[in-house]
């Protein structure tokens, strides 16, 4: 059979894939996207939507145990776990069949199946009725990844969970242990320890949510351990021993090895690259440790091959997958895109409190050698946080002493991923202090604080 010819073929159809198969139509580009599992990849189906449906279950039920505070009555409150499930699952689904949609829209061929990349330029589609052949002069990847698994912590499905396990259990856990306490980790450890089980987070690094500002983390662990969960850093699970119903796990803190007991075990210790079987060394594209390596424009250094998203690295982030996918799109398309710059990416946890963080920490700025000025503000001194009932939490603002420039902004507290956009754009648009303190910010708001946080690292805030 003659192969099929395009302009642009996508590998993967995620948040990174899809979107550059859009974008690449829309420029005018006759565009296929090969998707071996399902349209929306791991962020819609698995990851990042299915997780903030839970999560905002365990919310409501949190608030649901407060009621008595606004002057409300509950009573008899409850979960049905198969439930709070299947409202995850429908939400996935419902915005999966929403991308088939969108590829009709556009009138991007879709291929369901394995992709390998024979030779340059071509692309094989091997699915249950055979093998398809596909060629384009551009190939753009966007593999995703997968959860890292660590030799004797092994997932299982019954005792030991990855993400997939812990987003349709089978059970609720009674005695759960975390291991590992980024994004993931702290996500699922905030919904099951708000439901109920008694919830312990092991991380090897020397603080929980590692890739944070170190106050915010500090902050946030005080929170979690104040509902109730244990939590140990610079501690790692050595092994686990499986028996009927409970897994014991070998914990090494402090030089001692001590041993535990507990009924589910989920690992969340990071994710490898789906770089196997593309045909990728072949070609000649360079891969480290699971990661396809780019420069800044997402080349490959293979004519007209380029990686995106999870595959071509850190950040691992849905939304960064999807400016590449557009970046990408745009150049092949002939246009002249600005690269992404990882430092201006938000990073957010919907763990309860929320995180949420852009550019340089406190101590990285200081690292790379800059004249700083920090500012704070506490919830606890902004109104609209108080009459919510939220009033833990705190706003840090990190800027260059020397010119102004918002070098960066970490956030902890009630609905900070939807705040610390504002702190994004600004530095798209290379605001300093001054700008951010002549903005009026609307009253009785969260984003108040903002501004407060702004003011206080020149030493002007008001409420405080």
């Amino acid at each position: 059979m003659a192969a099929q010819s395009f302009d642009m073929i996508v590998i993967g159809a995620g948040p990174g894939g899809y979107v550059a198969a859009i974008r690449g139509a829309q420029l005018g580009l006759k565009v296929a996207i090969v998707e071996r599992e399902h349209m929306g990849g791991i962020c819609l189906n698995w990851g990042c939507i299915p997780t903030k449906a839970m999560l905002r279950s365990s919310e409501v039920f949190h608030l649901m145990h407060r009621a008595g505070e606004f002057g409300l009555k509950a009573e008899g409150i409850s979960y049905d776990l198969d439930a709070v499930v299947k409202r995850s699952r429908g939400v996935a689904q419902q915005l999966n069949s929403g991308i088939g949609h969108l590829m009709k829209k556009n009138k991007v061929a879709v291929f369901m199946g394995e992709a390998t990349m024979p030779a340059k330029g071509r692309v094989s589609v091997t699915a249950e009725k055979g093998t398809q052949e596909l060629t384009a002069k551009h190939i753009v990847l966007a593999a995703g990844a997968r959860a890292r698994e660590l030799p004797g912590l092994e997932a299982d499905g019954d005792l030991v969970w990855t993400y997939k396990h812990a987003l349709t259990p089978s059970r609720m856990p009674k005695k759960l242990l975390v291991i590992g306490s980024g994004a993931i980790g702290i996500e699922f450890a905030s919904f099951y320890n708000t439901l109920g089980a008694e919830t312990t987070v092991v991380e090897v690094m020397d603080r929980i949510l590692p890739v944070e500002d170190a106050e915010i983390s500090a902050f946030a662990k005080k929170q979690f351990v104040k509902q109730g969960m244990t939590i140990m850093e610079k501690a790692m699970v050595k092994q686990l021993d499986r028996g009927k119903g409970k897994v014991t796990a070998h914990i090494e803190l402090k030089g001692k090895v001590e041993t535990q007991e507990f009924d589910t075990v989920i690992s969340a210790v990071g994710i490898v690259g789906n770089v196997e079987g593309l045909g990728l060394e072949a070609l000649g594209a360079t891969v480290d440790r699971t990661h396809v390596v780019t420069d800044e424009y997402c080349r490959t250094g293979v004519d007209g091959l380029f990686a995106i998203g999870d595959v071509a690295g850190a950040p691992w982030l849905a939304h960064k997958a999807s400016h590449e996918g557009v970046m990408v799109a745009e150049l092949i398309a002939g246009g002249k895109p600005h690269p992404v710059k990882p430092e201006s990416i938000a990073g957010c946890t919907y763990c309860n409190p929320q995180v949420a963080s852009v550019g340089y920490s406190e101590a990285r700025a200081k690292e790379l050698g800059y004249d700083i000025k920090v500012g704070r503000f506490p919830f606890i001194g902004n109104g609209k946080a108080i009459a919510l009932g939220e009033a833990e939490g705190m706003v840090k603002t990190v800027f260059d002493a020397k010119t102004g420039e918002l070098l960066g902004a970490h956030m902890v507290g009630a609905e900070v991923t939807e705040m610390i956009q504002g702190y994004v754009i600004g530095r798209t648009l290379e605001t300093t202090e001054a700008e951010l303190m002549d903005t009026v910010f609307p009253h009785p708001t969260l984003s108040e604080m903002m501004h407060e946080s702004v003011l206080d690292a020149y030493g002007r805030v008001i409420h405080m």
